[in-house]
């Protein structure tokens, strides 16, 4: 099979944080869109920010920037934006679903 025949445009895909401690503190998932594909610099970025976030040495900025270009509400709208920002425990549950998802 020749590789041009599984390339495609990105698409938005739904997805949802819903461990128990999620669930426990907003009282149900929380749900996103994020692309079913990302970059090879994105996802080398993701998987760098996964690492070093279960070593606890994330470097926030970069994970802000990560985030902000990953996670879309349902009209492919950036959610992080105008000094919107998330709880950094959900950023880093955002960083480990999206980079979970495409490891698949």
């Amino acid at each position: 099979m020749n590789l041009s025949q599984i390339s495609k445009k990105p698409e938005l895909v739904e997805m949802f944080l819903d461990d128990k401690e999620t669930v426990k503190e907003f009282g149900e998932p929380l749900s996103f869109w994020t692309w079913d594909r990302q970059s090879i610099d994105s996802y080398v970025k993701l998987a760098n920010i996964a690492s070093d976030s279960k070593n606890e040495k994330i470097n926030v900025g970069e994970m802000i920037d990560l985030v902000k270009g990953l996670v879309f509400d349902e009209n492919g709208k950036e959610i992080i934006t105008d000094g919107n920002t998330l709880p950094f425990s959900i950023m880093t549950k955002l960083v480990e679903k999206v980079t979970q998802s495409l490891g698949k």
